[in-house]
């Protein structure tokens, strides 16, 4: 009898009477189904789980590793902020006080005019505050030659005050009616002076009570 034709004879009715390979190959496939189905039922997901709790930890591992770190360097970045706040308030006090503004923008325009340039506007407009400086904006049309503006800029340079002179919307051309050499220079100029200590503490004041308005 073949072995197929052994299997096709068994009766299912009484497995006690099997013979013994078929009853060890029986159970083997059972504890193989068992396990199988175990894996899929259970273990597989648990598995899964295992997995993306360990990837969670190796990111949580990366966050702290970088925190520790800053933490660490924290010391560092104070002393180099304090640093720097001591730098900024030196050059800070190098540009010119508000006692020192009106008397600054006259040196400006008698440079100016010490250049050879014809100033048709030079008129200062009302001063701006910001954080730690304020700022004055001043309208200008200048006519002059190259080299007298050269000048200019030169003297302004090497006023005993520093000052930082910044240009928006200018324009510089040949004067209209076509005059040789001459230009035509038109626009606002901005320069800049420290806050004293009275006015900074009432900026101090304006921005916490902005501060506190939002939240």
């Amino acid at each position: 009898m073949s072995f197929i034709d052994e299997l096709n004879s068994l009766d299912t009715s009484n497995p006690g009477g099997w013979p013994a390979w078929v009853k060890l190959g029986s159970i083997v496939l059972l504890m193989v189904a068992i396990c199988a189905g175990g894996y899929f039922l259970q273990i597989k997901s648990q598995m899964e789980d295992l997995a993306k709790h360990q990837a969670t930890e190796r990111s949580e591992k990366d966050v702290y590793k970088i925190k520790q770190q800053r933490a660490a360097q924290l010391p560092a970045y104070k002393a180099q902020l304090a640093e720097m706040e001591v730098i900024l308030q030196s050059m800070l006090r190098q540009l010119p006080s508000k006692n020192e503004m009106s008397d600054l923008i006259v040196d400006v325009s008698q440079t100016a005019l010490a250049s050879g340039i014809d100033n048709e506007l030079f008129e200062p407009g009302a001063e701006i505050l910001k954080d730690f400086y304020a700022e004055k904006p001043i309208s200008l049309r200048m006519v002059g030659k190259y080299h007298q503006f050269g000048s200019f800029v030169s003297g302004v340079a090497s006023l005993p005050r520093v000052v930082i002179l910044t240009m928006h919307d200018i324009s510089l051309k040949p004067l209209a009616n076509g005059e040789s050499g001459l230009l035509l220079l038109e626009g606002t100029a901005r320069t800049y002076r420290y806050l004293d200590s009275e006015e900074q503490a009432a900026m101090d004041a304006v921005k916490a009570t902005v501060k506190g308005a939002k939240r």
